[in-house]
């Protein structure tokens, strides 16, 4: 027989890895799981990223979607290596943030490799990546941008509370 994994147990055994993670590199700068240097940690943690290859795909995908449901595109710039962008993941899917997220957004990942993938779509859109990832842009349905982090806002995503991502979806949710 085959075990049953419910999803929000999924969510909250990956939030709590997360938080042994940032707990760790706090206690210990530098050190992962077992010794391994931050990012090296995130190896136990699933790819939240497609392969840099797939943005233009996706996001074609994405605002093809985004008309169909009468929604906006959200374009999360970030990397597999950056715990702040598991932490918006986190985020983007707990109680309070997945039924905003779901109604209103269709979301679309971007990697940027190693601060080497997509630069382009990133100044497209207005995105500083040297101000640090994870990065927003909140588009239309046609692909106007609307709105893009420009402050590096939610570098420091680990440092904040889920509040400040509801806040986010709630100010840019689609006027229906």
């Amino acid at each position: 027989m085959r075990p049953t994994h419910n999803p929000r147990t999924l969510l909250a055994a990956t939030g709590l890895l997360l938080a042994l993670l940032l707990a760790i590199n706090w206690l210990w700068p530098g050190m992962g799981v077992h010794g391994m240097r931050g990012a090296s940690a995130l190896a136990a943690v699933a790819d939240i990223y497609p392969d840099p290859g797939e943005a233009q795909t996706d996001l074609k995908s994405a605002l093809a979607q985004a008309k169909r449901e009468r929604k906006r595109v959200i374009v999360d710039f970030g990397g597999n290596w950056c715990i702040d962008c598991h932490v918006l993941d986190i985020y983007f899917h707990d109680a309070q943030n997945l039924p905003l997220l779901q109604d209103g957004f269709v979301l679309v990942r971007v990697n940027i490799g190693e601060y080497d993938q997509n630069l382009d779509l990133a100044a497209n859109y207005g995105i500083p990546l040297k101000k640090g990832v994870p990065a927003l842009a909140v588009l239309t349905a046609d692909g106007r941008l609307l709105y893009s982090q420009r402050g590096g806002e939610f570098e420091a995503m680990s440092r904040m509370d889920s509040a400040s991502v509801t806040s986010f979806l709630t100010r840019w949710k689609p006027q229906r």
